[in-house]
């Protein structure tokens, strides 16, 4: 059973500001004490740099980092090294888009979805542009889903690429990974998966899932902000050209010529994020000392209990009342989503409003922006109750004019 007395202490945050009713743990996750105090032990003991310095300082800052890598891997259940820590999942995908600048070429394909976030289609976008590859879109279904048969429809010999999201972070569903990564496979297609929203909430296992790359980032899931992950198959990694140069991913300089050291540390150019690896690893530390399994069912009660609630409210659409991940998106008719946040806000309760970094996702709606709650392990009953009833209070006052 999750003990919420005990997990909300281990937010320091509650304790400066104990009536905040925070519901947007999709945008970023509120932070754990033993996360700040792991990091802030690195600055205050350590704050030297990795992997360079023949001194106990640089060792045992060096053991840390790599100690984080393991945890990462067996968190996803990946070889050590097939993690590359980055500054995030924009950063690991931006990474592997513009590697790919190298190998794609005019006739390509590069299948991807509406669904995405800005940071998992942007920069294959700007890949296609430069190498004249094509991007195809998945067509979605009525209710705005990846489904089997529709990657079918766009799957071709043409098919290099496919860049996909796990959990939509604006809708919460959830592709059928598993079929896809098959079916592409079949067609000698590369996949690459942003678990952003996933990562927090469903165990990832690469072993099952079979994609070849895949990124998500520490600040969603209670971890400091500015340290992602990208997987990577160890081929793979080793088969394509790091993104950035500069110290400790050479293996040998020549006036003319450079050689690269073998993933990870081909693609950790410069001094890497030695304290958000450290603190990630805290983190996962927590997520499975709770169990996933356990934080899902709590996340998705919570998620359950407010859509009945706020389907009942006369005037509101819900966009995704099915959704997989602890996350609802709605408006309110004749009301824009950022006055309502505002109010919302009065009464100490933090939402998003906004096109949530995926423009394609609203245009497939046909709105301009929508309201999204998110619930994490934090969150009560009486989050949900405080919601609803803000919201009831800010419609009655807009209604007022």
């Amino acid at each position: 059973m999750i003990d919420l007395d005990r997990i909300r202490k281990d937010f320091p945050i509650y304790s400066k500001q104990p009536q905040l009713v925070y519901l947007d743990s999709a945008a970023s996750s509120l932070k754990l004490k033993s996360v700040i105090d792991q990091v802030d032990s690195y600055y205050l003991t350590l704050g030297v740099n990795v992997h360079r310095g023949a001194y106990d300082l640089a060792y045992e800052a060096t053991r840390l980092y790599e100690e984080a890598r393991v945890t990462v891997a067996e968190f996803i259940n990946a070889k050590n090294e097939e993690i590359v820590f980055t500054r995030g999942t924009t950063s690991s995908l931006n990474m592997i888009a513009g590697s790919y600048r190298d190998i794609l070429k005019p006739g390509d394909e590069i299948i991807t979805s509406e669904l995405e976030h800005h940071s998992s289609l942007l920069p294959w976008m700007v890949t296609a542009k430069h190498t004249g590859a094509k991007l195809v879109y998945i067509p979605l279904n009525k209710e705005g889903r990846i489904t089997v048969e529709a990657f079918q429809s766009v799957l071709s010999d043409k098919t290099k690429i496919v860049a996909i999201t796990h959990v939509s972070n604006a809708m919460g569903f959830l592709t059928p990974i598993l079929e896809i990564t098959k079916l592409a496979h079949q067609k000698q297609a590369v996949v690459i998966l942003d678990a952003a929203q996933s990562a927090p909430h469903i165990e990832l296992d690469v072993q099952k899932l079979d994609v070849d790359f895949m990124a998500f980032s520490g600040h969603k899931m209670f971890g400091p902000s500015g340290v992602g992950v990208l997987f990577g198959k160890k081929e793979l990694l080793n088969l394509i050209e790091p993104f950035e140069y500069g110290g400790e991913m050479a293996d040998e300089v020549s006036k003319d010529i450079a050689t690269w050291k073998d993933a990870p540390l081909k693609f950790e150019a410069g001094t890497p994020v030695i304290s958000g690896a450290i603190g990630l690893a805290e983190a996962i530390r927590y997520i499975k000392s709770l169990g996933l399994n356990e934080m899902h069912e709590h996340t998705h009660a919570l998620q359950k209990y407010t859509l009945e609630k706020l389907s009942q409210i006369k005037g509101v659409t819900i966009y995704n009342s099915s959704s997989e991940n602890p996350v609802i998106t709605f408006n309110i008719e004749g009301i824009h989503p950022h006055d309502i946040a505002t109010m919302l806000d009065q009464d100490a309760v933090c939402v998003r409003a906004g096109h949530h970094c995926a423009q394609l996702v609203n245009k497939f709606l046909d709105v301009n922006s929508t309201l999204r709650a998110s619930f994490h392990i934090y969150n009560n009953y009486a989050d949900c109750d405080t919601f609803v009833e803000s919201i009831i209070k800010a419609k009655n006052f807009f209604e007022g004019f």
